[in-house]
């Protein structure tokens, strides 16, 4: 009788997550093909032919090559320095709770923060100046905004950085560390060779589909290349939002193209690292099987950890330099710090910013309740019909981190609008819901599976029925897991940016769109309020997960882990 409830209830999770989340993502692919193709955009562009018309748009070529070589770099980059960072946590096992805040922040957010660091007249250029560097006016660099992308390449390591590390420290348990290494040393190979001809291979399945989202998530932002990349011509993805949003009906069949086109990209730059991993698994094996040991690299093993921490340190002042510009009420070149401190910007609030951040904690509250619900009872339809998650499963987890944002947004809001959705608080919601529910199902995942089942058999000997061990057993149980796994849920929407801007239509402004849009403007106090309290929310979420359990639990030892 269990296990039949728990294949209903997993088929009917199942169900709402495929007409949820799945089916908007195919109906907005479909709705963007048509628009591509010149099928449904009325007399705009009837009969025009999309690719030419694509190909003609300045900057085609060059926003392509930009997006390729950005969101490679910053994929290669994040993977290595993780990979070193990680080396040097793990053989020291040090915590690695410090990485949080940067984890936590969203995109947008660091990167106002890292432009605020690294402009002209940044932060950084302020501490160095006129004593080191003799500048009494910023200097005339491209700092920003660079012609090259190397500030929005340094801006995506920063942020991705933390989220590969922590994930390779999370994978590092299921395998035998010390013993691979010492096996490494054993066959007179150095500490380093070990662990990349060693532990990396044994580690690297496991990171497979998180390295896939990044360089999805690299090779289609829109908020931090807007903010740090080049601007004429900026990255492909940033042209055709512009395009996507220009008054020129004519350009939607093209810009729609471009969407496809984007998706393509990111599926064929995936394949290329697919094999290219394959290909350097391949040569590796041949060359170790003759024998051939690999040369240290001493100054590399020197350089590599410390690049990671000052790009991590780097990202880390970014956050910081927001709060500082934000109550900074005179704050002159070259000085250091501001000559005049304020808190007249967060005493306002008649400018607008509480309204804001009211509609931001509505949102990405309601976002994550439905996508814990979901969860959770897809995950104890699994336990209770005693089956594993099977591989299509997965891929419908992984869907929307996987498959880039603009390919079937502007189509999810053209099927909105024609059901008379859309440009509304709920619909916004319902948006976020489908890039949060991945995250919130693969957090709680592990947590959820590894709970010891005599709990369980313990209450079913005390009559406890299949609800009520769920209830008085598993839920307390996992309360921590289930907590951080909604502030997660509570960041990652918190950081949304295309689907507020596409699906809410202009209409909902959340601290999101608000950062990016005043990143562009004049006062940085005011970009500095935003993006710091979109840095805060996400902080403040991971707070409580943490101290709740804590509080609920403080006279139940067992509950915290403790004994």
């Amino acid at each position: 009788m269990t296990m039949n409830e728990g294949r209903w209830l997993r088929l009917s999770v199942l169900a709402a997550v495929t007409l949820g989340f799945v089916a908007p993502i195919v109906a907005g692919l479909t709705e963007t093909a048509r628009v591509a193709f010149g099928l449904d955009t009325g007399p705009a562009s009837a009969g025009g032919a999309p690719l030419a018309a694509l190909a003609a748009l300045p900057g085609v070529g060059t926003s392509l090559m930009l997006t390729l070589w950005t969101g490679l770099a910053s994929t290669l980059l994040a993977f290595f320095l993780a990979f070193e960072l990680v080396m040097q946590i793990g053989a020291r096992r040090r915590p690695a709770s410090w990485l949080a805040p940067l984890l936590a922040a969203p995109h947008a957010a660091l990167a106002i923060g890292f432009a605020f660091l690294i402009a002209p007249s940044g932060w950084i250029a302020r501490a160095l100046s006129p004593w080191a560097t003799g500048w009494t006016l910023p200097p005339d660099v491209a700092t920003v905004h660079d012609p090259w992308g190397i500030a929005l390449i340094l801006g995506l390591t920063a942020k991705e950085l933390p989220f590969l590390a922590l994930v390779m420290l999370a994978s590092l348990g299921s395998l035998p560390v010390a013993r691979l290494v010492a096996t490494g040393r054993a066959l007179g190979h150095g500490r380093r060779a070990a662990w990349y001809w060693l532990v990396l291979p044994a580690l690297y399945p496991a990171l497979r589909l998180p390295v896939y989202a990044v360089l999805s998530f690299s090779l289609s932002v829109v908020d931090m290349a807007i903010i740090l990349g080049p601007s004429n011509p900026p990255t492909f993805a940033v042209a055709m939002t512009r395009w996507f949003q220009a008054a020129d009906l004519g350009l939607f069949a093209p810009a729609a193209l471009a969407a496809l086109v984007l998706g393509l990209l990111v599926a064929l730059t995936s394949l290329g690292w697919h094999l290219g991993a394959h290909l350097v698994a391949a040569h590796a094996r041949r060359r170790l099987a003759r024998g051939w040991h690999p040369v240290r690299a001493r100054p590399l093993g020197a350089v590599a950890p410390a690049a990671a921490g000052l790009l991590l340190a780097a990202g880390l002042a970014a956050l910081l330099s927001l709060i500082v510009w934000s109550v900074a009420w005179r704050w002159s070149f070259p000085h250091a710090l501001p000559e005049r401190w304020s808190l007249a910007l967060w005493r306002d609030t008649r400018s607008g910013w509480v309204a804001v951040l009211s509609e931001t904690t509505l949102i990405g509250a309601g976002a994550t309740l439905l996508s814990l619900i979901l969860a959770i009872l897809w995950l104890e339809g699994e336990t209770r019909g005693r089956f594993g998650r099977a591989r299509w499963a997965t891929a419908l987890i992984y869907l929307p981190l996987l498959m880039p944002q603009l390919a079937f947004l502007f189509g999810l809001n053209v099927v909105f609008l024609k059901a008379g959705l859309g440009g509304d608080r709920l619909t916004v919601l319902w948006a976020h819901a489908i890039f949060v529910f991945p995250y919130v199902m693969l957090t709680l995942t592990e947590a959820w599976r590894t709970l010891d089942p005599r709990l369980f058999h313990t209450a079913a000997s005390l009559g406890a029925g299949p609800w009520r061990r769920f209830l008085t057993v598993r839920l307390p149980c996992l309360a921590g897991p289930i907590l951080t796994a909604a502030a997660i849920g509570f960041a990652v929407s918190v950081a949304q940016y295309l689907p507020t801007l596409f699906i809410g239509g202009g209409r909902v402004m959340t601290l999101t769109t608000e950062a990016v849009t005043l990143s562009s403007g004049g006062d940085r106090r005011v970009a500095g309020m935003y993006a710091s309290l979109q840095a805060l929310m996400p902080l403040a979420s991971y707070g409580l997960a943490l101290a709740l359990p804590v509080l609920l639990w403080k006279n139940r030892k067992g509950l915290l882990g403790r004994g």
